[in-house]
């Protein structure tokens, strides 16, 4: 493994890209948190680390694209895993609008995919998401999800993914609608899915 090199610092983590037995990868690194007790932080960072790397396998085992994991190091809550060839999808639909459609609905299909297996993403945005060079949409950071999703969790997820379009990328309102309708086509019992998600609405409007 070569030197690892920090390309983001998050509230919860930082990235490094390296190398692993001779392949480009990427270190997802749980630092310790010095406002925490010391054995508290420890038992969140590797919870944490532990439940991310179990959503990543369960949602390729769904036919979901995630980063392929090399290696867990609980001892240092990390993560080394594949580096994704390709660009995030925030950037390449502020690039290049005239693929949004297409791309849009392949969001839909994967996004359904994760649902229908019961595994939600939790921070569902388009940096997110990376459209890799033969145009796979692949799921990073899924760090905030859940398996065992509930109807709920679900909704959050769909209205996420609405609120970001909607303040990132408020041209593309006929993209997302794209994107939707692959979703339904795809998500079991998706008018369930509907209400949920207007449910959520109305008690945004509310409160």
């Amino acid at each position: 493994m070569t030197d690892p090199v920090c390309i983001a610092k998050g509230a919860e983590a930082e990235v490094f890209v390296s190398s692993f037995l001779g392949r480009a990868s990427i270190i997802k690194k749980r630092s310790p948190k010095r406002y925490r007790a010391g054995e508290l932080d420890y038992q969140l960072r590797s919870s944490r680390t532990k439940n991310e790397a179990r959503l990543m396998k369960e949602a390729r085992r769904a036919g979901v694209r995630t980063p392929m994991i090399y290696d867990i190091d609980l001892a240092e809550c990390s993560i080394t895993m594949e580096e994704i060839k390709g660009t995030k999808v925030k950037d390449r639909l502020d690039s290049d609008p005239g693929s949004a459609a297409e791309i849009c609905i392949a969001i839909g299909a994967a996004v359904a995919r994760l649902h229908n297996s019961g595994i939600c993403h939790g921070d569902l945005t388009t940096s997110n998401m990376i459209i890799t060079d033969d145009g796979t949409i692949c799921l990073i950071d899924l760090s905030m999800g859940k398996t065992k999703a509930e109807l709920e969790d679900i909704g959050v997820d769909v209205r996420l993914l609405e609120r970001a379009f909607t303040s990132a990328h408020p041209d593309l309102s006929e993209a997302f609608s794209a994107l939707m309708d692959s979703y339904l086509s795809i998500k079991k019992d998706p008018n369930s899915v509907l209400r949920k998600v207007e449910e959520i609405k109305n008690r945004g409007r509310y409160t």
